[in-house]
This record gives C-alpha cells, structure tokens and sequence, in this order.
C-alpha cells in the first residue's frame, strides 16, 4: 500500500474558521477512553467522586490558576466524563512570560511563546496532559484502578455559547446531569 497524506487524515469537530483564542464560553465535554468509569459513581442521582474524581477537580482549579482569564466555575466530574463551561474573558489565554521568547532573539520577532493567545484547545490539552500524569502516579502509588493506553479519548466536544439563554440551559444541563445519569448518552452499565 501507498502512502497518501490523506491515508491519515481525521475529520475536525472544530467549527471551520472560528478563532478559539477570542473571549466567549464555551461547552465542553471530555469522556475517558472506552468510557470506563474511573472517577466515582452516581448514587441517588448524586455524584460521589473518588480520590480518582477530587484529582480532577483539582486541576480545573489548577487550570484556572495556569491560564490567566480562564473561569471554569461551572463543571461536573461524571463517573466517566467531565461537563465544563469554560469561559475566556482575556484577549490572550494565559500569558506566561516563562514561555515567551525574547523580542531580540534571532527569528523571534514576530514569535510568541506557546500560551499567547492560546486556544481553546491547547487549553483542554494541558488539562488532560496534567490529569493523565497525575492518574498514572496514583496508578503506580495509590493502586488507582489502571486505564488502557491513555486516560482520555482523543478528542472532546465542544460548543460555543452564544447568548445567556444557551449558557443558562447548558449550566443547567451540567448541573442536573447526575439526575439523569441513567438516561446519559455516556452511562456505563456494569462499568463497562
């Protein structure tokens, strides 16, 4: 067989010519490989997280903490996925001078460092890279139940919001969708 560089080629979910780096919210939803519960389960319609699901709730604050003009008070941790609005009220998503190469230096002078006007999805990138490292340390340390090749699938979804009636109905979404567990599209019956 021949290569062809479309051989490979994956279709983007991304809406075609949006610049993701803009201010706005956005709904997202990022789902673990093969959808295998890992961070706790739902109880009388409540979510009851596990060491597996506080770790994750940790890095949304972390997150936030990293990329200046992030917010993400709006999210559920799911047995096997995580619903956040993320809004960037900044012109340029987490600037980080540590990053930024000199003005002067040769080639650089039209460069900017990785985090300038970073989009959304270097954003959720970085979240998922600190969140897997961390599971496969409790994996290793804290005999978290292991994940087969990576924590996350590769993509996510997204969705951005346009006006407050959509953020209304989608923070409303995210915050009742423990209720509605059993009727998820993303429900795992005997964790599976």
């Amino acid at each position: 067989m021949e290569y062809s560089p479309d051989t490979h080629h994956r279709r983007s979910i991304r809406l075609k010519g949006y610049d993701y780096s803009r201010m706005g919210a956005y709904f997202i939803t990022i789902c673990t490989q093969n959808r295998k519960c890992l961070f706790g389960e739902i109880v009388d319609e409540v979510m009851i997280i596990n060491p597996c699901g506080d770790m994750v709730v940790k890095w949304v604050r972390k997150t936030e903490e990293k990329f200046d003009g992030i917010d993400i008070s709006t999210f559920v941790v799911m047995p096997n996925h995580f619903h956040a609005i993320v809004v960037n009220t900044a012109t340029a998503v987490g600037a980080d001078p540590r990053v930024r190469p000199p003005a002067d230096m040769p080639g650089n002078q039209k460069k900017e460092g990785r985090h300038m006007d970073l989009p959304l999805q270097g954003v959720v990138q970085w979240f998922k890279t600190m969140t897997t490292n961390e599971y496969i340390r409790g994996v290793r340390k804290l005999d978290w139940e292991p994940f087969d090749k990576k924590l996350w699938q590769r993509n996510y979804y997204e969705h951005i919001i346009r006006n407050e009636k959509s953020y209304s109905v989608i923070a409303d979404y995210i915050q009742n969708n423990p209720k509605r567990w059993l009727e998820d599209d993303l429900y795992c019956r005997d964790g599976l």
